[in-house]
């Protein structure tokens, strides 16, 4: 039985009234199946291999597109240095108002919007540049034409020597990647349903 400690932290993180993630994400998978691209959140082994590769000391800002439910949120939140900050983007005005309800953290900040506009939201928030940005958006699904202008805004966006983090189950994704940064890394994550892609874009 939980002490009462702890259910007050599970009250904090989830008021009444709201779903749990597996609630949450399972629902918006049945409602929009293109555009989550998977009936499952992501691992923890992959979230930990993605993330590895950060230089935590020296990120400022962090920025997401397509949140979800915050698997990724909170897992960066825990890494990140107390003056920076984790801008998460989604056109799903649902799970940004769902992030907004379970997760309190003053450096965080959800934005309903198009990861092609991260530029402009990035300068909104007092930044000129963001140090990672992190994709799990289904970039082969997308509309045409909305990949290649989000690979160019994302690019464009980051730092020297920041990074494009993205982890696909197809890797048609480096297609989009390839036209911007000359580095990239790729590994596998098969410990996940369905097993990803990932890949690391480096800015020169």
């Amino acid at each position: 039985m939980p002490s009462s400690t702890t259910a007050a932290r599970r009250a904090r993180t989830r008021p009444a009234g709201v779903p749990s993630p597996w609630q949450m994400f399972f629902s918006e998978f049945l409602k929009h199946p293109v555009m989550v691209g998977s009936v499952v959140p992501s691992s923890d082994k992959l979230i930990r291999k993605m993330l590895d590769r950060v230089d935590w000391a020296n990120c400022k800002l962090f920025v997401e597109y397509g949140p979800g439910v915050g698997t990724f949120c909170r897992p960066i939140l825990d890494r990140m240095a107390p003056d920076a900050k984790l801008i998460v983007i989604d056109t799903n005005a649902d799970f940004i108002r769902y992030l907004r309800h379970t997760i309190t953290d003053p450096r965080f900040f959800a934005v309903l919007g198009s990861a092609a506009e991260v530029q402009t939201i990035v300068s909104d928030h007092g930044f000129e540049s963001a140090d990672y940005v992190l994709s799990g958006l289904p970039f082969s699904t997308l509309p045409a034409g909305v990949g290649p202008a989000i690979a160019h805004a994302t690019h464009a966006v980051l730092r020297p020597g920041g990074a494009f983090l993205v982890y696909q189950f197809s890797p048609k994704v480096k297609d989009f990647l390839t036209p911007h940064f000359a580095t990239i890394d790729h590994d596998m994550e098969w410990w996940n349903v369905p097993p990803a892609q990932l890949y690391w874009a480096w800015k020169a």
